[in-house]
């Protein structure tokens, strides 16, 4: 992977996902757009300045799904470098709150998925190296009390 267009003055980009489990489903997104357009992926996106990592998060799963959440600690982190981009994701364990569900903002579809029905969809390589490392099936029903 080449690295050489990204400008030296050019800073890697900060990111967030938020993990949610409920009733042994895991949510995810269908990207709507670059990188990793029409892949299933947690829901996430780029921190805006001054927000810390759990209100990026909150903020994030709220517009691309319509969730309301409780974020809790980092469980997962990555790179996302291309030609052109750099971005640093870190990942966030989240409880549910409550809302209702529906796909907005850079999602194109939004939905819960037991772990059956991952083998079913296209999971993107770092949601799916996440989930393997953390099973749905693991977690326990009420992460409440990991707050």
């Amino acid at each position: 992977m080449s690295r050489a267009r990204i400008p030296a003055t050019d800073l890697p980009v900060a990111g967030v996902g938020a993990l949610v489990f409920d009733q042994q489903r895991v949510l995810l997104i269908r990207r709507a757009h670059a990188p990793f357009a029409g892949e299933w992926a947690l829901p996430g996106g780029r921190i805006r300045p001054g927000e810390t990592l759990q209100e990026a998060a909150a903020r994030e799963l709220r517009e691309e799904t319509g969730l309301h959440v409780q974020v809790l600690a980092p469980v997962w982190a990555f790179d996302v470098i291309g030609a052109d981009h750099h971005y640093v994701v870190i990942d966030l364990a989240a409880v549910l709150l409550g809302g209702e569900l529906h796909s907005g903002d850079d999602a194109a579809e939004a939905r819960w998925f037991t772990a059956d029905e991952l083998n079913q969809v296209t999971v993107n390589t770092f949601t799916r190296q996440l989930l393997d490392r953390y099973p749905v099936f693991a977690w326990p029903e009420d992460m409440s009390s990991q707050a």
